[in-house]
């Protein structure tokens, strides 16, 4: 059922309705999960908790930033304590759009002047607005409105302004005929004198709303008996949390630790669950299935890189500085921002110098003397389901990492189509299909890898990075086994792992062009500052 037609269903039915206040996301997801029908999103409240005066201060955009996080995280209706419209008619229009576009029930208007006072702040010197006038702010409202269920509310404050009964029942009357679907009555007494006054006299020509935020005392079956339709408990959620952070902030204060209170208020588990912690878990395993804990990462740095000179001196490669901070230390932070927490590193040269609370390490103690193989050779074990492999030297944009984990191939290289020829070590690439801007959806697959290919066999250069899934990472530690037992295993490179995966098994390539810097000398270093500015 829409939440317009729920919300005037428990106006029109006959057993009394109850609504209850809410002021953002949280405390109305608390209203539903209470068991009431329909939230009333109250002005007092929305400014109170946005720390400003119910007196306008707030501007309607701003209520309406609170009201969308309201609707979108429940399932009952709203109705919106709409003050006097914020303007004349045609602000109302603009108003009523605006409601409906973010699936609010229905608006109650109150007969003031703009900017608004509230009520029980010297009511009797409030100016009430011209009849006519408002007539015309609810004929607005009610021609504009494009659902036939949406509910507009006139609230009377003639009660309020010390008008009296007869100035009440004038209004309530003239509200009707312009169409208004209910009325609120208002009164600040401290009984419910004035509004049996007024429903002895009114004959149930339209809905009556009341709000007994002063007359509290009077019991709920009285207004049963009096045949109101609806009523609104106003501000109670509000003042209620008022004063339990006053009580929590003082113990605190007064404790000067968290053991006084941590077992009388709210668990965070508890603000996780109303927050919908669960449903972003359950969409991650559905949109995002290599993200989490499921993926883990190697990242090879064991070597020391002699072409730095002194900078590499105490220190290996992997921990120079770019933008003010280690290559290292920004992939590792790169994957833990996709949330990629379980990270492998192969240490080697000064390996007591890599240290980061949040990896493992497998030391290549030969690291002098070995290729980047036989570091992944010792972290073979680390080869799981879901594995992203990456040389420690590296830098590149997210978008690869992002492209790299939401392939499902069992084997996938990154392979740049802009690939350098600089006399320095590559490892150039033949696939069976160059790079070109109309492989959307074309697979690409690995055909040999070499640093002496021909120029005319050239499509890319492989960047360092790789993944596997459960069955790519036992293909890939079954290949490694076999090798281990071949002269000169621990010279090999990777090219050599990928050309012997070839002659069974598929490996597919992902083009990009650019977006990534191996940093292998100075230069290198400079040109990585400039990319990381970029």
């Amino acid at each position: 059922m829409k939440k317009t037609t729920q919300l005037r269903k428990i106006i029109y039915e006959p057993e009394l309705g109850i609504l209850m206040e809410a002021h953002n996301g949280l405390s109305a997801k608390i209203v539903e999960e209470a068991g009431f029908p329909g939230i009333w999103a109250s002005g007092l409240t929305m400014s109170g908790a946005l720390g400003v005066r119910d007196n306008n201060e707030a501007s309607w955009t701003q209520v309406l930033e609170v009201l969308e996080f309201m609707s979108d995280n429940t399932t009952i209706p709203i109705l919106l304590d709409g003050d006097t419209g914020y303007g004349n008619f045609n602000n109302v229009r603009r108003l009523i759009r605006k409601l409906e576009q973010r699936q609010i029930a229905g608006v109650c208007l109150e007969d003031k002047l703009f900017p608004k006072t509230n009520s029980f702040i010297g009511g009797e010197t409030q100016p009430l607005a011209d009849i006519d006038e408002f007539c015309g702010k609810l004929k607005a409202a009610k021609d504009t409105q494009q659902d036939r269920d949406f509910v507009v509310v006139a609230r009377v404050e003639a009660f309020i302004a010390g008008w009296g009964l007869n100035e009440a029942l004038r209004r309530a009357e003239a509200y009707r005929q312009a169409g208004a679907d209910a009325l609120l009555i208002h009164s600040k007494k401290s009984n419910s004198s004035e509004i049996e006054e007024f429903m002895k006299e009114w004959g149930n020509r339209r809905p009556v709303i009341i709000v007994p935020t002063k007359y509290y005392s009077t019991p709920t079956d009285r207004f049963r008996e009096l045949g109101i339709s609806m009523i609104i408990w106003a501000n109670q959620l509000l003042r209620s949390s008022v004063s339990a952070m006053q009580q929590t902030a003082r113990q605190i204060k007064k404790d000067d630790g968290l053991i006084g209170i941590e077992d009388k208020i709210a668990t965070v588990q508890e603000i996780f669950r109303l927050q919908g912690a669960n449903e972003l878990k359950e969409a991650e395993e559905k949109y995002l299935p290599t993200s989490g804990k499921n993926v883990n990462a190697i990242i090879l740095a064991a070597a020391q890189g002699d072409r730095f000179g002194e900078l590499t001196k105490d220190i290996p490669k992997a921990l120079l500085k770019v933008g003010g901070k280690t290559i290292l230390a920004a992939q590792i932070d790169e994957f833990n921002r996709i949330g990629i927490k379980d990270i492998a590193i192969t240490r080697g040269f000064a390996k007591e110098k890599i240290q980061f609370s949040n990896a493992k390490y497998i030391d290549n103690e030969e690291h002098a003397n070995t290729k980047e193989l036989y570091s992944l050779y010792l972290a073979r074990q680390e080869l799981k389901g879901n594995t992203v492999v990456s040389y420690g030297d590296i830098i590149f944009r997210s978008y690869i990492l992002n492209d790299l984990l939401n392939d499902s191939n069992d084997l996938v290289l990154i392979i740049d189509a802009d690939y350098a020829r600089d006399g320095n070590y590559h490892d150039y690439v033949k696939t069976d299909i160059p790079f070109s801007k109309k492989l959307f959806s074309r697979a690409v697959k690995l055909e040999k890898m070499a640093p002496d290919l021909a120029v005319k066999e050239i499509n890319g250069e492989f960047i360092g990075l790789f993944k596997v899934t459960e069955k790519g990472a036992a293909v890939v530690r079954k290949t490694l086994e076999a090798m281990v037992d071949r002269t000169g295993f621990k010279q090999l490179r990777m090219n050599d792992l990928f050309n012997e995966i070839c002659k069974t098994q598929p490996i597919a390539v992902i083009y990009i062009k650019g977006s990534w810097l191996d940093v292998n000398g100075i230069v290198d270093l400079q040109r990585a500052e400039e990319f990381n500015n970029a």
